[in-house]
């Protein structure tokens, strides 16, 4: 498991980073001045550091050369409210291997984390998949059984989310941070409604809800695999039986009114 510090003073942010970061499994560590950054840094313990420029008590650009003096391997991708050409020269020339201004979609930053702790060791996974359904990362496209499923693409980076973490239970406010974003109203029900539009979509036994806890995706490598099928199964079969109860009802009804006629 990758640990990840982060230097940021802006609470709001880094316990949106923090959130985010772990609920993609990751250890974070989160730190709110230059002193400590350098300090954590230096002990070889942190495998990428997020450092935000707009540190109190040191710039970041002096942060980041005087960590670069001491452990030139750590990556580090800076976070700033700067978006000038010459402050993003200066944040590279200083060593940043990455830079990204505020505000910024965490999806995005996400990508970066992975890209930068990858580096030529792993290969990149273009797939992810769990049981008969599957998501391509590069063509955006997702599939159920072989067959071709529209998402759209806030729910294509919510079933990422889900795909990235089967079997784990992740909280509204995870999803809400990782999908949408730190500017999004907390108290929103915008989860609950694109919960509802994947399960339409993909299946609805395929995510579970744990009441007071949020939502998890069923893990295929640990359930049973027809778990899925049958509860599908399961709904069109209750589905069929209300219909033709209820064509049975308008049947009799129907029955019910020639035999009066016939009176």
């Amino acid at each position: 498991m990758s640990r990840i510090l982060i230097a940021e003073d802006e609470p709001r942010i880094s316990s949106f980073l923090s959130r985010g970061l772990s609920a993609n499994g990751f250890t974070v560590t989160l730190v709110g001045d230059g002193a400590s950054a350098v300090g954590h840094s230096l002990t070889g313990d942190f495998d990428l550091l997020i450092l935000d420029i707009g540190l109190p008590d040191e710039d970041g650009f002096s942060v980041l050369r005087r960590i670069r003096e001491g452990h030139a391997s750590l990556p580090v991708i800076i976070l700033t409210a700067r978006d000038s050409v010459i402050d993003t020269v200066t944040g590279l020339q200083s060593g940043a291997d990455d830079y990204m201004s505020k505000p910024f979609q965490f999806e995005e930053l996400l990508a970066r984390v992975r890209l930068r702790l990858r580096g030529d060791r792993t290969p990149e996974v273009t797939v992810l998949r769990n049981g008969d359904l599957s998501l391509d990362l590069r063509t955006r496209r997702a599939s159920v059984g072989g067959r071709s499923v529209d998402l759209t693409a806030r729910e294509f980076v919510l079933a990422e989310t889900f795909l990235r973490s089967p079997g784990q239970v992740l909280s509204r406010e995870q999803l809400l941070s990782h999908v949408w974003g730190y500017d999004f109203d907390p108290g929103s029900n915008i989860v609950d409604v694109y919960v509802r539009y994947l399960r339409r979509k993909l299946g609805v036994a395929r995510i579970e809800t744990l009441r007071g806890m949020g939502y998890r995706l069923v893990d295929a490598r640990t359930e049973p695999p027809t778990a899925l099928k049958h509860e599908n199964v399961d709904v069109a079969q209750d589905a069929r039986t209300r219909w033709l109860s209820r064509s049975q009802l308008g049947s009799g009804k129907e029955s019910e009114h020639k035999c009066i006629a016939a009176r």
